[in-house]
Formats: C-alpha cells, structure tokens, sequence
C-alpha cells in the first residue's frame, strides 16, 4: 500500500504511516525492535516489544500503532489504549465486516478515544458506514479517488441505525410541545 493521501477526519492528510508486515524479532539486548514513528505493526510484533516501549523515558509507543487483522481480538490492546498513536484495521476484502465490529468494540466498550483507521480494500461506498462505527481515518485502496471519495461523506443525510459517535435519528425527535434546552 502506497496511497500517499488518507482521509482523515473527513479531510485529506498526507500519509506518514507504514505498514510493518515483519514478525517479532529478538533486536539487540535492551533495544526495542526497530520501530520508527508512524509504522503500524502486527498484533503479534506489539505484543513482543510493548514491555520494552513501557514507562516514562519510551514516547515510541504514542507514535506507533497496532494494525489488527480480522482474526486479532481488539480486547488484547485493552491495557495499551492510552499509549497507543493509532489502530489500524485490516479489511482483506470488500465484503470481510469483522472490522466493523472491531471498530464498535474498540470505541463503545473499550472506551478508545485515538486515531482509528482503516486499511486494505477500503472503498469509497464504505467510508460512511465505517465512519459510524468508529473509523476517523481512511486509507483508500490504489484505485480510489480521493475528492470523490471524500463526497461519500455526504450520501445520506440521516440514518436510523445508531452509530458510535451519533445519535440516531428516532432518538433525536422530541415530544410535541416540548423545546429542547
């Protein structure tokens, strides 16, 4: 993935992160395995170096973030939330939606206030319901248009589902006679 343009907050950001595919390595005694700012690692490879990023003097984890694959549990990260710079979730193919509910997990009952993005087959008909569910940022597929992409944001005025950042429509009627505060 080279996109170099993701859809942040609904706007167009320049992309600084990179996906790590590497396993855990061993590195060099008393040095975290050689993570940058801005690499998103696998689950696995977080797990092997967090010990090592922990504590006051270690801002490396901040910068960092865990790519999940549909697969990975998003309640392992539940002790990382707060250190975490941002979580990634992998979607392998359009029609794979375990990372929606990862995103619901993550948000509603894990609390995770971060940059929550999505990568891999991303498309412009999902931004609007990945955005309810959680996701801020978006890392299209190659092939996406970014300006029209970011239109898709404007598809659907109102929705009756609810979402992780809204209220939904029937809950926002009010009795009659009644005016809001």
């Amino acid at each position: 993935m080279s996109t170099p343009i993701l859809i942040q907050s609904r706007k167009p950001v320049p992309n600084r992160w990179r996906i790590r595919e590497a396993e855990p390595s061993p590195g060099l005694p008393g040095e975290p395995t050689a993570l940058a700012a801005g690499d998103l690692v696998p689950l696995a490879l977080w797990k092997a170096v967090r010990e090592r990023l922990a504590g006051p003097s270690h801002d490396l984890a901040a910068r960092v973030g865990v790519l999940l694959s549909p697969e990975d549990d998003p309640y392992e990260l539940r002790t990382d939330l707060h250190r975490l710079g941002a979580i990634a979730i992998r979607f392998p193919v359009f029609t794979d939606g375990r990372g929606y509910s990862a995103a619901r997990l993550l948000r509603q009952q894990l609390g995770y206030r971060g940059l929550l993005m999505a990568v891999g087959d991303v498309l412009r008909d999902q931004l609007l319901l990945l955005e309810r569910c959680g996701f801020d940022t978006f890392w299209l597929r190659e092939d996406q248009n970014v300006i029209d992409a970011l239109a898709a944001f404007d598809d659907f005025s109102d929705a009756y589902q609810a979402a992780a950042a809204r209220v939904p429509l029937f809950a926002r009627r009010q009795p009659r006679g009644e005016t809001r505060p």
